[in-house]
């Protein structure tokens, strides 16, 4: 299944994508994308619902972010070799963990915002992975039981704030607008290898990132068992799993987004995202 969010920000209602690439209401069925919801039970549930007999949706409607309610956006660095590269920097010898503020949050098509005083505001695409069943001390065989699904996100950062500022990454990471996620929840069972997607990213048409899940260091299952030592997983929580080369941090010389530039990106089998850069 293809879950989804639309509707005008903070009101979204939750919503599928049929057959037909058409948006069905499930607000008569569901109240929202999110918690438990989420669970194996939930989704079963609405794979039993007739898609056929839900109000059908404006094409043109907004896509909100396609989890709601989400308790941790929990981003791991460096986790792709040719990335790591490419920056310069050692694949780490555990993962990297950081956070975007949950209010970083926005739809796969809104307008993403150059902070103030920001001169390094940066793309790039990952895999995001939306957990389904919580836990603590998850074994790693029995990981991917615990995810919901997949979706496309942009880890939007600044790379003064986050580099050069002093301190943790998470202040170059969490600005708003900074966590684009959509355009929808593709369900477990719709992706066969999570390692395996092609990936990629445009500015104003012109291809930075065309890279693959392939190369990603610290896979899906050791990544869910790894953060599950240090926290517990709550079904809603959203992990980002790293990027691959391309960003413009990497260009020489570097690159940095400007206002009045559009960004696309996507993920094999997940859908594409499009946002305008706007000024703050």
């Amino acid at each position: 299944m293809k879950l989804l969010r639309f509707g005008a920000s903070g009101q979204e209602k939750p919503g599928i994508l049929d057959s037909q690439g058409k948006v069905r209401d499930l607000s008569g069925v569901i109240d929202d994308i999110a918690g438990d919801l989420l669970s194996d039970e939930a989704l079963q549930t609405l794979r039993d619902t007739g898609l056929s007999a839900l109000p059908e949706v404006a094409a043109d409607v907004r896509l909100g972010p396609c989890v709601g309610r989400v308790g941790k956006f929990i981003c791991i660095g460096l986790n792709y070799s040719d990335h790591a590269a490419e920056t310069g920097a050692e694949v780490p010898p555990e993962p990297v963990i950081f956070n975007k503020w949950t209010s970083a949050i926005c739809g796969p098509n809104d307008d993403v915002e150059i902070p103030r005083d920001s001169k390094k505001t940066d793309w790039e695409v990952e895999l995001g992975v939306v957990i389904g069943k919580g836990g603590r001390y998850i074994d790693e065989a029995d990981a991917m039981s615990h995810v919901a699904g997949y979706c496309v996100v942009n880890d939007v950062s600044e790379r003064e704030f986050q580099l050069e500022r002093s301190g943790t990454w998470d202040k170059g990471k969490g600005c708003d607008t900074f966590g684009p996620l959509g355009p929808w929840l593709v369900t477990r069972d719709e992706v066969a290898d999570p390692h395996q997607l092609s990936m990629w990213l445009e500015v104003d048409g012109k291809r930075y990132q065309d890279g693959s899940t392939r190369t990603m260091v610290y896979q899906v299952p050791f990544l869910i068992s790894y953060l599950s030592r240090f926290m517990s997983l709550q079904p809603g929580d959203v992990i980002s799993t790293g990027t691959p080369p391309g960003v413009g941090m990497g260009q020489k010389p570097p690159v940095y987004l400007r206002d009045g530039q559009q960004m696309r990106l996507g993920i094999e089998g997940l859908g594409e995202q499009q946002q305008r850069v706007v000024q703050a």
